[in-house]
């Protein structure tokens, strides 16, 4: 079986939580057999197409970006034609407008799912003019998968397509940060005796990371922020003087694999429903951290329990996030056991394996709905029969 991703960005050229989720299951349904593909657009879009992992990635170029949605052009919408025709399923990653474009206009009669990672949050003003669109999207998706119970629950949009939701949360391989440490992280991970705090990602507005900022300010506790971003001088300009917060900039799987395992927990302060899961707190729980995130009735809270695996404190609250931080910091063995529980929830339920094989499922039972009825027999109906068409309830 062969399924082209869709989204607008991917690797090399992007690197964010998002494009991480898409690597992570492509990895997933390599174990199961399934060949992945990936079909972006890039501002350099040479070679138009690379690999990554042992996924091919086809590029097109990026004409314009609107309301922070890249758009291609019509040669862009050739190359996903030509790309598409050599799957089997496409799995289109929402939001993106111009990906609804392309299932409605340049689809070569595949059968599609969509993947639902967030509401739309930022772009409200331009939701009328797009809805129509994103209507005839959604009307065509055989299913929509969303990434949590937790999202799928709280999204007045999912509300309406309860029919076609499926639950497969994002997963991760914890071979991912079994990467060497570097030397650049080697600052903060020698000193034992004075624990810090580290948020990885890429810094954006709904991050939440002004309030991280004040709870620095109000503890005194080692913060570092490791990534960079659209909000990364703003951000600087708030912590001037602050010698407890450091930035890192970008950093590389070894560094952010020494960061995470060093530090006392790691910090989520994300305050907007554009959050809608955070890859970071898998790879915090997997390196057996302690989490603290925040209350956004979202999949952040399905990842980091309340109590068990970290803390979860109301968003936009910096003097929640500096108690959470305190109470941590005073307390190095409940660390040590939300850690472990952190860890052992992260490997339970968020595995590669477990996701590749719900998705290999789907694709499935959307391929056997798609082909005549002489032609559903065999392994392939025994495989579309084994999956519960609402919410899987073996999700908890």
């Amino acid at each position: 079986m062969k399924v082209l991703h869709v989204y607008r960005t991917y690797y090399p050229e992007t690197q964010g939580g998002l494009q991480e989720a898409i690597r992570q299951i492509c990895r997933g349904l390599t174990t199961c057999g399934v060949q992945s593909s990936v079909f972006t657009l890039a501002k350099n879009c040479e070679p138009a197409r690379t690999m990554v992992d042992d996924s091919p990635v086809w590029r097109a170029r990026s004409a314009v970006e609107i309301a922070s949605c890249d758009m291609g052009s019509p040669v862009a919408m050739m190359a996903f034609r030509k790309a598409a025709r050599e799957a089997d399923v496409l799995n289109f990653h929402y939001p993106w407008p111009f990906g609804d474009l392309l299932a409605t206009l340049a689809n070569p009669g595949k059968p599609y799912v969509i993947t639902y990672h967030s509401d739309i949050v930022r772009q409200r003003v331009v939701e009328p003019m797009y809805s129509p669109l994103r209507a005839l999207f959604f009307r065509g998706a055989s299913a929509i998968v969303a990434t949590s119970p937790t999202y799928a629950m709280t999204s007045t949009f999912l509300a309406r397509h309860r029919e076609k939701i499926e639950i497969i949360p994002l997963c991760l391989d914890e071979q991912s940060l079994a990467d060497p440490v570097s030397g650049a992280v080697a600052r903060y991970v020698a000193q034992p005796d004075r624990p810090y705090f580290v948020f990885v990602g890429v810094l954006r507005y709904y991050k939440g990371l002004h309030f991280l900022i004040e709870a620095a300010r109000q503890t005194g506790l080692q913060v570092v922020i490791a990534g960079d971003g659209p909000e990364r001088d703003r951000l600087a300009a708030q912590a001037e003087g602050l010698g407890n917060v450091r930035f890192t900039g970008y950093i590389d799987d070894g560094d952010k694999a020494a960061l995470l395992r060093s530090a006392r927990a790691v910090v989520f302060p994300s305050h907007l429903r554009a959050e809608a899961f955070g890859v970071t707190l898998l790879e915090g729980g997997l390196c057996a951290r302690p989490l603290i995130s925040t209350e956004i009735g979202t999949g952040t809270s399905y990842v980091n329990l309340h109590g068990v695996t970290g803390l979860v404190v109301p968003p936009a609250d910096p003097a929640a996030l500096a108690n959470a931080m305190t109470q941590l910091a005073n307390d190095a063995e409940l660390a040590r056991r939300m850690g472990i529980a952190a860890q052992e929830r992260c490997r339970d339920l968020f595995g590669i394996r477990e996701a590749g094989a719900r998705y290999a499922r789907l694709y499935a039972r959307t391929l056997g709905a798609r082909l005549p009825a002489r032609q559903t027999g065999g392994a392939l109906e025994g495989r579309t029969r084994s999956i519960n068409p609402t919410v899987d309830s073996s999700i908890k």
